[in-house]
């Protein structure tokens, strides 16, 4: 590689090697080119201009892959830009000469892609000095354009961006024609194409003044038709071309309203055209925006999602003083979108249209407004909490009938109050105890409105209200006790309002569940006065029957909340706890059939939800002191807990008695028992095995349930390396809580208090705002799944045998999309029993058992469906870690062998490559040391596939596992895995974006594998060495946020094993940049690789941050220099990492870059925190490793000791 390192290319040295590693010298050449160029004498490139010249325009012919052609036509564009432009326009006619070639066939089209990036590159850098030729050239690629297969159209479009930005407004006599050109491939079958149509028509924008005037309305139909079955990359890309349009349209550029007599768009009007794109979709379009909403119809999900975006964009672009003044018409409008009876047209579909609505409130006050706005936000949102409040009063009120639509009205109203209180208490949490002017001023009055809304005939708006009291309590510790002694007196006071009880009992239970989160804590006679109101709720339960079923979920919810403050304060109360829980169920089957003769609808209906209030509370009970759950206590839990399970055979008897009404009370209380019994140990309920189990199996095969419903839990059952075949990389982006919605299994993205009023006092999920259940139906299958692989380790061979043969039949018996949702949940289940086992250190069983399993597995590795051959894959190498036995591993990978060999179907040779990684993931180099050669020669040939991207990323995939588990063993397999990397690296369409996350991968486990000999001087180990300095140098220049992600954590590894060979002077700098990323997953994987490289080389990270923030004085770069503080401070808590990764300090830094007149927000208070503990981190530092820091006596006799030292004495003077 060394002989690429020069200013010509070395054609000697290329002639003399292979064909092969030939592209490979070329980009070495090139990488090297780009770095010299800048840094050269300008006498010396101009000497060697016309040879340069020469070489660069013979490479464009040479059918130069993605990576090549990219560096090809900036090295070319660099070259003329420092040396002379003589040959400039013969250079750009000999492109555009290409570029009108009629040759359409393969072979071409990279020395055509090729011509095309080096006229986007040539504009880009030099602008207007080649304007008398853009008209031509513009029209040339306009014309290739039409004819232009998906990769020839994506690159023609970002070299019109390109062309667009270096000339500015000089090119207005091309605007319209490109613009006529490129709308309509906003609706393109190809994703990255619609990408670069957006990205093209973002940067002409900012010229073309008839896209925010006369085409306003146009732009946003089309945008909203991109966003229909759109992925994620395009409705990132839509929604920040629609968000800026509209900005652009509301507050224009100001030399552009002075070069033309602009009419400007009201903010009303901007405001309806989105609204329409929320509420209505992409198709069906009318004339005026009020007519389309009119129009029945189901809203798509992916528009809705996309426009959430936007409004994103559309505000961060207008910046946090524009929302400082515009917040209560912005407040007013998104709020009025999620009470729009198009938002809320089923339930789930209301939650979607909330979280959506709550995303925009967060992502924008929460990120763009200081601490003085963010309290006046808080102060708009509760008078228009008040304002909704006394509308619902009105309406409570309205005994005269006059109002007809006050049902509706209040329906309405309970989705407004969850997201203005949700985003009033993530406001209150953020500014922590800068808050205290909200409580302390009474003019706000904002307990008062919180507390009012506890009254609210809707549980949702409730529960959304007992929410925000406790995130106002955990922000302002000091008001915890005062706020449940309110909330006592009231509920004491209020007993006979059914809404009062269920409110306030919310109210208090989500305060205690903030216990934890507050360091003052309560005094402890509080447990005793909750257990006092919770005992006086359920034994007036019976008194007054409008009151039973509030007394009675209230009762339980105080007493299951009471449990999480620890056994310190439940011990006093467990034997009155024991004695209400045995008697909530009858205590023989006597007692039981004597219920079931004298019940009516409704006294069932408050039985079922007292005993699943009693098992909630046993489950918090035992989930909170695990230290009293002495063999005693266990055992006069399980009376309660074996009459449940008894109870539960009785229950469909009672249901067809007394309606269907009683489904969900019922469906609560086996969820609530399967909860508790997962938790316990299998020993003391073992006699119940086989009933429980028929519960279980029918539970997740739907043998009673219409609904093809699915659980959610296969993702997480899956292997965390999965995530590029799964899609759930999605989980950890900035867009999580709203791309939720769009994952396919049921119910998906829709959790909400409602479904679950307990989990207002539990612990918040990680990467959560506020908890959110699932919906009840989804929740049952998820239990039902999880207590199986509790379970399944702890049951006979035998019962195995015939649960693994029912659930093939019940494959078998399904038919459609129901034998889909059966498969999902049987395969959930399979998974979490195999994990049981092996957590168990269990066997599966004997041969038939092996067998029944292997059958149920190997027939979903053909499965069209890429989850369930996913999970046939995961479930396979599972069997295997289970069983253990080398005959049984030989004869799974020797299928898998067969049938990779015969199969021609993508579908096929998807799944069984999977298994094949999956097999080596889980038995490790030793176990299936004998199938490596014949697996890695398989899916090696198998990802040279080029005709189908999916086989390519599935086999890559497979190929990481094999060579992270075989560590030492795959050393002899390295080099033509590596080389194939490359080639692949060099070739694949940058638009496959997963079949490049899969070759970064590759390549970070070949770096691992070959590890510290990567340090050796060997002309085999410098080789490679330098095909993974190579690989990871255009992994690095990626467009995708995840390759990027991947290229750091490859040149981490490299770095651990050969610290020398990574240029930090290059590599911090551009680390320090990623901080701002717009990408969660490339901000952590930044972050992880600082503090690696801040353990080991602390002084020349400093050095290289602090000089990348000498040199850009703009907003952006002072706010990276500070964000390397948190790489360096390598001491920090776990707790606190994960708060930072969330803070929304961070959110969205990079959207509306471009305007960097934008006001500096002030550090927030989590920020002014964190910075103090860093300072009294460095002090602590300081004062341990040398005193005279702290003596200026010591440190002036010191410097004059040695004054050209540059101890680490002279680091704190430039601090302090």
């Amino acid at each position: 590689m060394e002989l690429a390192h020069s200013l010509l290319l070395n054609e000697e040295a290329l002639a003399q090697i292979t064909e092969a590693k030939r592209p490979v010298f070329i980009f070495e050449w090139l990488r090297f080119l780009d770095k010299v160029l800048v840094a050269a004498n300008k006498t010396d490139v101009k000497e060697k201009q016309k040879k340069l010249v020469e070489q660069l325009t013979g490479l464009i012919s040479s059918s130069p892959g993605p990576p090549t052609r990219k560096l090809l036509a900036k090295n070319l564009a660099a070259l003329y830009s420092i040396g002379d432009t003589f040959t400039v326009f013969q250079t750009l006619d000999k492109c555009n000469d290409i570029i009108r070639n009629k040759d359409d066939t393969a072979a071409y089209l990279p020395t055509k892609l090729a011509a095309v990036a080096c006229v986007g590159a040539f504009y880009e850098k030099m602008g207007r000095m080649l304007g008398s030729a853009f008209p031509e050239t513009v029209n040339n690629l306009l014309k290739s354009l039409k004819s232009a297969e998906s990769q020839g159209r994506s690159e023609i479009l970002m070299s019109l961006q390109k062309v667009l930005n270096g000339l500015g407004g000089a090119a207005a006599s091309c605007h319209r024609d490109i613009y006529k050109n490129a709308r309509s491939l906003l609706t393109d079958r190809s994703m990255a194409v619609r990408c670069a149509v957006a990205k093209c028509l973002l940067e002409l924008q900012n010229e073309a003044v008839f896209m925010w005037t006369a085409e306003l309305e146009n732009i946003a139909t089309l945008c909203f038709k991109a966003l229909e079955n759109s992925n994620y990359g395009v409705r990132v890309a839509v929604s920040k071309l629609l968000g800026t349009v509209m900005a652009t349209a509301l507050m224009p550029k100001q030399a552009t309203v002075m070069r033309q007599n602009v009419k400007r768009a009201t903010f009303d009007e901007v405001l309806e055209l989105m609204a329409t794109g929320f509420l209505r979709g992409g198709s069906g379009f009318l004339k005026s925006g009020g007519e389309m909403l009119k129009v029945g119809g189901s809203v798509n999900r992916e528009v809705r999602v996309g426009v959430t975006q936007a409004y994103v964009v559309f505000v961060t672009t207008l910046g946090g003083q524009w929302l400082e003044r515009s917040f209560a018409t912005f407040l007013s409008h998104v709020l009025d979108l999620v009470s729009h009876p198009r938002a809320t047209q089923t339930h789930v579909e209301a939650v979607y249209s909330r979280r959506c609505v709550s995303f925009i409130l967060r992502a924008t006050v929460g990120s763009l407004l200081g601490e003085k706005a963010q309290i006046a936000a808080a102060k708009e949102i509760c008078q228009a909490i008040g304002k909704q409040m006394k509308a619902v009063e009105a309406v409570v009120n309205d005994t005269s009938g006059e109002n007809k639509s006050g049902a509706a009205d209040i329906a309405a109203s309970q989705h407004v109050m969850v997201c203005a209180l949700q985003e009033l208490g993530s406001l209150v949490q953020s500014l922590n105890a800068t808050a205290s002017p909200l409580i302390q001023e009474a003019s706000i009055g904002l307990l008062e409105t919180v507390t009012s809304v506890l009254l609210h005939p809707s549980m949702a708006a409730r529960l959304a209200a007992a929410w925000c009291l406790r995130c106002v309590a955990v922000a302002l510790p000091f008001q915890l006790t005062p706020f449940l002694d309110r909330c006592a007196e009231r509920l004491n006071s209020l007993k006979t309002s059914p809404e009062a009880v269920s409110g306030y009992s919310f109210a208090m239970a989500a305060l205690l569940g903030g216990v934890h989160q507050c360091p003052l804590g309560i005094p402890h006679a509080k447990g005793k006065m909750v257990v006092s109101i919770a005992e006086d709720l359920l034994r007036t339960a019976a008194q007054n029957s409008r009151l039973s079923l509030q007394r009675t979920q209230a009762g339980w919810l105080l007493l299951g909340a009471l449990m999480t403050l620890g056994p310190s304060v439940v011990r006093y109360h467990l034997p009155k706890m024991l004695l209400l829980w045995r008697n909530v169920f009858p205590r023989s089957l006597k007692e039981l059939e004597a219920e079931k003769a004298r019940g009516d609808s409704f006294t069932w209906q408050v039985t079922l939800e007292g005993r699943a209030g009693a098992l909630c509370a046993m489950r918090s009970f035992v989930a909170h002191c695990p230290e009293l759950l002495t063999e005693d206590v266990i055992r006069k839990l399980m009376t309660p807990i074996e009459c449940a399970m008894t109870m539960m055979s009785h229950i469909p008897s009672v249901i067809k008695a007394h309606g269907a009404h009683l489904k969900a009370s019922a469906a609560m209380v086996r969820l609530r028992l399967y909860d508790i019994l997962a938790l316990l140990p299998p020993k003391t309920y073992e006699g119940s095995f086989n009933a429980l189990l028929r519960e279980l199996v029918a539970e997740f095969t739907l043998t009673d349930n219409s609904a093809n419903t699915t659980t959610s839990l296969l993702r997480s059952l899956c292997h965390y390396d999965d995530s590029v075949l799964l899609g759930s990389w999605l989980q950890e982006t900035d867009h999580k809580s709203i791309e939720d919605q769009l994952q396919p299994n049921s119910a998906s993205g829709s959790g909400a208090l409602e479904h679950d009023p307990s989990s207002i006092y539990l612990r918040i999920p990680a990467g959560e705002a506020v908890p959110g259940p699932l919906p009840l139906g989804v929740s049952v299958i998820d239990a039902s799944v999880a207590l199986f692989g509790v379970v399944f380790p702890h049951v006979s061979f035998k019962h195995r045998l015939q649960m693994l043969d029912h659930f093939a039949e019940c494959v078998k018996q399904a038919k459609g999309v129901r034998q889909q949702a059966v498969q999902l949940n049987i395969f959930t289940a399979v998974l979490s029993a195999l994990k049981g086992l092996a957590e168990n250190k269990s066997t599966l069983g004997p041969e038939e058992v092996r067998k029944s399993a292997l059958t149920l597995v190997m027939g979903a590795l053909d499965n069209p469906n890429p989850i369930l051959r996913c999970a046939a894959g995961e479930a396979l190498g599972r069997m295997a870690q289970v069983v253990g036995e080398a005959t049984f591993i030989a004869r799974m990978a020797q299928y898998s062998f067969d049938k990779l060999k015969s199969a021609r179907d993508v579908v096929s040779r998807t799944g069984h490559s999977l298994a094949l990684g999956c097999l080596h993931r889980y038995v490790g180099g030793i176990g299936s040391g004998q199938h490596l050669k014949t697996s890695v020669s398989i899916l090696l040939a198998l990802a040279q596939d080029g005709t189908s991207s999916e086989v390519q990323t599935w086999s890559l995939h497979s190929l990481a596992l094999i060579v992270d588990s075989s560590g030492p063993m795959y050393r002899g397999y390295v080099e033509p895995t590596l080389s194939l990397v490359l080639t692949l690296l060099l070739t694949v369409p940058p638009s496959h974006t997963e079949v490049h996350q899969c070759l970064g991968r590759c390549l970070g486990a070949i770096i691992t594998t070959v590890g510290p000999e990567l340090q050796g001087n060997g002309a085999t180990i410098s080789t490679i060495r330098s095909s993974c300095l190579v690989g990871c140098a255009i992994t690095q220049d990626h467009s995708d946020s995840l390759v990027q992600a991947a290229a750091i954590s490859c040149l981490q590894q490299l770095h651990m094993f050969a610290p020398r060979h990574v240029n930090l002077s290059s590599l911090v700098p551009s680390l320090c940049v990623h901080l701002c990323s717009s990408h969660l997953l490339l901000r952590r994987a930044a972050v992880a690789c600082l503090r690696q490289l801040a353990q080991r080389e602390a002084a020349e990270v400093c050095e290289y941050a602090m000089s990348l923030a000498k040199s850009s004085g703009d907003k952006e770069s002072s706010g990276t220099n500070m964000s390397t503080a948190t790489p360096l401070s390598s001491g920090k808590d776990e707790e606190f990492e994960k708060k930072d990764e969330m803070d929304d300090d961070t959110m969205f830094t990079t959207l509306g870059e471009e305007d960097k007149s934008k006001p500096f927000v002030a550090p927030r208070w989590a920020t002014r925190v964190f910075a103090a503990d860093c300072l009294c981190r460095i002090i602590n530092l300081c004062e341990n490793a040398d005193q005279a820091h702290f003596d200026l006596a010591m440190a002036r006799s010191a410097k004059l000791r040695n004054p050209t030292s540059k101890s680490s004495t002279s680091f704190p003077q430039s601090i302090f």
